[in-house]
């Protein structure tokens, strides 16, 4: 358990952030919510006892006052494409680690275009996307690549058993279609391409007991940046199950509903990541229930291991760069978060 460090979420009063705010006061450490929403920031409060600090992202004393004292500030508040660069900022200004749980491809980039350099000088720790698209992928990945230093191609796909959106998520796709002018992305030769390509649906080969599934190829997600920031792997292709593709471009799909005293919805998932090299792969596998509600663990075992000085660098750094990616993955099976398996063995390549 923590020992009674405050930690700021911005956001909180959102369907992320409220998963966040209590994974942090469960495992022992005192959420501060700000976001830009007073009445929505007292509900909260009211309800949960926690110190309400309003605050928006173009008002910097503002964020500076929602900071003040804390030991780390997680940004759960998409479009992360205006909220990621000024939360940033103030972190550094307050010399305080931050972590958010970005799955939007651009921010995500822009984070790394604009703060590696400041935040390593500085010595502070960012972590971006460090949620179920981009954070859990990229540990997956990590861990299932162990001793390679390089892989022919990495790849992630994702077996959701149906997708409700949240308002926040048809922001996110929204500012992310507009900055890439409705083009399609993949990561392959070593860099972001956009493309006009229509995306080919095929059989994933998921583990047993789940089996292949159809999904969208070139259906990319975070993983396209967190992956390739400290991994040598030319190609990283990420896919998406047909039904919950189908689901998020739906407007008529609702938001999610909670199916229990948690909030969790009765979403599952299985994350199947595998990596190729010299005619050998490695694969790597998560399940669980709800990928919003399971940001929270991931997200907040981050701030707990940077926390407790269990980092491997600092600056702006994916998950599987600065913590143990199998550390981390086995400390949130341990607490029944995630259905976890890892390699233990190479076996001939299957494409």
């Amino acid at each position: 358990m923590a020992s009674g460090q405050a930690v700021a979420v911005f956001g909180a009063y959102g369907h992320t952030g409220r998963f966040v705010v209590a994974e942090l006061r469960d495992r022992g450490y005192v959420p501060v919510l700000s976001g830009r929403d007073p009445g929505k920031l007292a509900a909260l409060a009211s309800a949960t006892g926690f110190d309400a600090r309003p605050a928006t992202a173009a008002d910097a004393a503002a964020l500076d006052a929602a900071l003040a004292g804390t030991a780390a500030v997680v940004n759960c508040a998409g479009p992360f494409a205006t909220t990621a660069a000024p939360v940033i900022e103030a972190a550094l200004r307050a010399g305080i680690p931050y972590v958010d749980v970005a799955a939007e491809i651009e921010a995500n980039a822009d984070t790394f275009a604009h703060f590696t350099d400041r935040a390593r000088a500085a010595g502070a720790v960012i972590v971006p996307a460090m949620a179920f698209f981009g954070g859990l992928g990229d540990l997956l990945t990590t861990a299932a690549m162990g001793d390679w230093t390089t892989a022919d191609e990495a790849h992630v796909a994702y077996g959701l058993s149906d997708w409700h959106p949240t308002a926040g998520t048809r922001a996110a796709g929204r500012v992310s279609g507009a900055r890439r002018g409705g083009r399609h992305v993949r990561y392959t030769g070593g860099r972001l391409e956009y493309h006009d390509d229509e995306l080919p649906v095929l059989d994933w080969p998921f583990p047993a007991p789940a089996g292949p599934r159809p999904v969208i190829g070139d259906f990319t997600m975070a993983d396209v940046v967190t992956v390739p920031s400290h991994l040598a792997i030319p190609e990283v292709r990420t896919y998406m199950a047909t039904d919950a593709a189908r689901d998020l471009s739906s407007p008529g799909t609702p938001a999610p509903a909670a199916a229990d005293e948690s909030g969790r919805s009765a979403q599952t998932f299985l994350v199947d990541a595998v990596v190729r090299a010299h005619g050998t792969e490695r694969r790597a596998t998560a399940g669980g229930r709800d990928i919003y509600a399971v940001t929270a663990p991931l997200a907040v075992e981050a701030v707990h291991r940077i926390l407790t000085g269990r980092t491997r660098t600092t600056g702006v750094a994916a998950a599987g760069e600065v913590f143990d990616a199998r550390g981390f993955l086995g400390a949130l099976a341990a607490r029944g978060t995630l259905d976890v398996h890892l390699p233990d063995a190479e076996r001939p390549a299957v494409r």
